[in-house]
């Protein structure tokens, strides 16, 4: 029996250290999409639909490794079901469930602020494609 608990310790922190490196990715993207944004934006609607971009993927990212953070917890729980600790879950559980509850809405709008930000500028490639070339209208 303590070689079983020993392995699920073992997994246990190779999926907290698996969410370590998913949230770290998430914050490498981030950075990428912000310096793409400030620095490569072809017009001021594209810097700002990158940096929407960046900020809702590493959103996404912190979701997702509070999840697999979850799965962690359910696994030492099980291993060692003590009070104490069922009762130490259930309060990461309700805080992490409040946390992608918020997340989700924000990700949610920035999904929203996103697409009208395309629209508006499909609309502005639309509009000078209809100007004839002396400008006049």
């Amino acid at each position: 029996m303590e070689m079983f608990q020993e392995t699920m310790d073992y997994i246990s922190l190779f999926i907290c250290l698996f969410s370590i490196f998913v949230l770290c990715w998430g914050v490498v993207r981030c950075i990428f999409d912000f310096f793409r944004g400030e620095f490569r934006p072809k017009s001021l609607r594209e810097g700002i639909a990158f940096l929407i971009q960046g900020k809702n993927a590493l959103g996404f990212y912190i979701l997702l490794s509070l999840e697999i953070l979850i799965v962690a917890d359910i696994i030492d729980s099980i291993v060692k079901p003590t009070w104490e600790d069922i009762g130490r879950l259930a309060v990461i559980v309700v805080i992490r469930t409040f946390i992608s509850h918020f997340l989700n809405k924000e990700l949610a709008e920035g999904d929203e602020q996103l697409a009208r930000e395309r629209e508006n500028a499909e609309r502005e490639a639309q509009g000078k494609s209809t100007m004839p070339a002396d400008g006049s209208r």
